[in-house]
């Protein structure tokens, strides 16, 4: 990542509270009620009702479960073990142009968040950018695209607990289209953007043309 910005919208600057419209999953239960009698072959002794049809019981691990969420906490540090990073974070702001501003250029082993968004494990969709390479050699993310799908990741947070993110999707945009709305996205779920540089490196702009951004969910809290 170039000393340049990440595309961040100035409206999203601390989260939003959102109206969420949830569309409920009704569940129609059709209970049959059997009524009749057998035929009694002696009068004196009364015959025994059939027994009633009724549905069957819902098991408890079919209900679903709560989502996992935490309550807002700075990131302390980030561990991806897969692809051997293990950095501190420092905070990022918004910059006068609306964009996220990007960690300092020099430091090989650091990630920034978004510090006046959502903090990673709370609900909503936390950003965390870093650098590819510097000046002089490669950086804490030079290997970031070398994460698949259920690959996990953890963020050691200021309040003791640990949010482990699984990886969803990793994806390619260029800077000149990039997605916002998709990329930053309020959500009630625990979200988590993993975000660099990659492409194509163009000398007269001294950028890259594309960004690499990893799509993943928080999977477990310790």
């Amino acid at each position: 990542m170039s000393r340049k910005t990440v595309p961040l919208s100035e409206s999203r600057g601390r989260r939003r509270k959102i109206a969420v419209i949830l569309w409920p999953l009704g569940l129609v239960v059709l209970a049959l009620t059997l009524f009749g009698r057998l035929p009694a072959p002696d009068p004196v002794v009364p015959p025994a009702p059939a027994p009633q049809a009724s549905a069957p019981p819902v098991r408890a691990s079919e209900t679903p479960a709560e989502p996992l969420s935490l309550p807002r906490s700075a990131p302390m540090r980030l561990v991806i073990p897969r692809i051997g990073v293990d950095a501190p974070f420092t905070d990022l702001a918004i910059a006068s142009g609306g964009q996220l501003e990007a960690p300092p250029p020099n430091d090989t082993n650091l990630v920034g968040w978004h510090a006046d968004g959502t903090s990673p494990g709370e609900s909503g969709t936390a950003i965390v950018a870093g650098h590819v390479d510097t000046k002089t050699s490669a950086a804490v993310f030079a290997r970031l695209d070398r994460l698949v799908p259920g690959d996990r990741f953890d963020v050691r947070r200021a309040d003791g607990r640990t949010a482990t993110f699984a990886v969803d999707t990793l994806e390619t945009f260029s800077k000149g289209a990039f997605p916002d709305d998709r990329v930053y996205a309020d959500t009630e779920r625990p979200l988590i953007r993993l975000i660099t540089c990659a492409g194509v490196y163009d000398k007269k702009a001294r950028d890259y043309k594309d960004n690499l951004v990893v799509f993943a969910h928080l999977a477990a809290v310790t």
